[in-house]
């Protein structure tokens, strides 16, 4: 088992290994690699202002987040998107595609479950549901909130595509049974110690990369 303090093979090379959030070993393999240079070409010729230390990429079509520090991985999260799919129209309940930044961190030192409404702490704890395919009558907002403000105008930015205005968030969910399929209405849900934990290392700023 490698130890958490990683060693990478370069992004360059065919593979690298990591650890993911359950402290299992994975090998980042070529496809993968393929994938990651190609966000990172785009962030560093699109976005070249913007900072890229650290990196957040969700995978829709896995329904992963990669964290990425000093352009390497560092950990993966299961995570649920929408499941209206990918789109960036207000109304439609999808997860937007794009780049977008953390706008605003909200929740920081919240008890682990507290309920936002409104990005309010209601000062209220969840009850978490971890079973499979339990559901929450109230599908609670909880922990933490990364409010995503999109960067690409028309595309997550201004008019009726507007991330920010369409309250697109990284948060904490009281359903953590469905963490790992598509169930929201547009935001990236998380587990709330996970999201805890993402929350602690993403400062405001911070570049999102929402991909298929």
């Amino acid at each position: 088992m490698l130890a958490v303090a990683l060693c990478f093979v370069p992004v360059g090379a065919s593979a690298w290994w990591w650890q993911d959030q359950a402290g299992i070993d994975r090998i980042f393999t070529q496809p993968m690699s393929t994938w990651y240079r190609k966000v990172l070409y785009d962030v560093n010729t699109t976005w070249p202002d913007k900072p890229r230390d650290p990196l957040l990429v969700v995978r829709v079509g896995e329904q992963r987040l990669y964290l990425f520090k000093g352009g390497l991985p560092m950990k993966d999260y299961p995570v649920s998107t929408s499941r209206f799919g990918v789109g960036n129209e207000d109304g439609s309940f999808k997860t937007p595609l794009g780049v977008h930044q953390v706008r605003r961190r909200i929740g920081e030192e919240a008890p682990m479950g507290t309920i936002f409404r409104g990005r309010r702490n209601t000062g209220e704890v969840a009850r978490i549901l971890t079973g499979n395919g339990e559901r929450s009558p109230d599908d609670n907002i909880t922990s933490r909130i990364l409010w995503l403000d999109g960067l690409e105008e028309g595309v997550n930015r201004g008019g009726d595509v507007d991330s920010f205005q369409r309250f697109i968030y990284i948060h904490g969910t009281d359903e953590e049974g469905l963490i790992g399929t598509p169930v929201s209405e547009g935001c990236v849900r998380m587990t709330n110690r996970d999201v805890i934990e993402l929350f602690d290392q993403v400062p405001e700023g911070t570049l999102v990369m929402i991909v298929e």
